[in-house]
């Protein structure tokens, strides 16, 4: 999907005005670039029984589209208690294989892949060891603007750079 407009960017309480459908539980995170690289943003929201428990995001000028993935998720990971039981949602399918699939062999053979390098290799170890610490969350691929609720909303928080919030 290729970069949206400010007009075409909807505010967290416009999200919510808007969508409601998907899971109604669970931390949901996003990442987003204006360029790419460029400048970015990250958001994160846990909602338990379709209530916001509580939600964080940020921005940072010069960045990559998978790097703002990969910090919703640390960011998001960093605020679980530890015996935290719950799904953790992003629409990267490449960070969910990352978590989910690649990470361990890779690191089993010494932070290394076949076929060249690891691209952000301090935020994915970092991501590994945090879903490591937590192993009653299960992170899992929603898909990207079907009308999700809360991936929606976590999207208007990944975004808000862009509209100035």
């Amino acid at each position: 999907m290729g970069p949206r407009f400010r007009e075409d960017l909807l505010t967290p309480d416009q999200v919510l005005a808007r969508y409601r459908g998907g899971p109604s539980a669970g931390v949901f995170t996003d990442g987003s670039c204006s360029g790419n690289p460029g400048r970015g943003g990250w958001g994160w929201v846990w909602v338990e029984d379709g209530e916001i428990v509580q939600e964080d995001h940020g921005s940072e000028e010069h960045t990559t589209n998978n790097r703002m993935e990969l910090t919703a998720l640390i960011a998001a990971y960093r605020v679980l208690p530890e015996d935290a039981e719950l799904p953790m949602y992003s629409d990267s399918q490449l960070c969910v294989k990352t978590v989910n699939e690649w990470a361990a062999g890779w690191e089993r053979r010494g932070w290394r892949r076949s076929k060249g390098p690891i691209a952000n290799l301090e935020l994915v170890q970092e991501l590994y060891a945090l879903a490591g610490s937590h192993p009653g969350v299960s992170l899992q691929w929603i898909r990207a603007h079907e009308g999700s609720r809360w991936n929606e909303y976590a999207d208007a928080l990944a975004t808000s750079f862009l509209r100035g919030d």
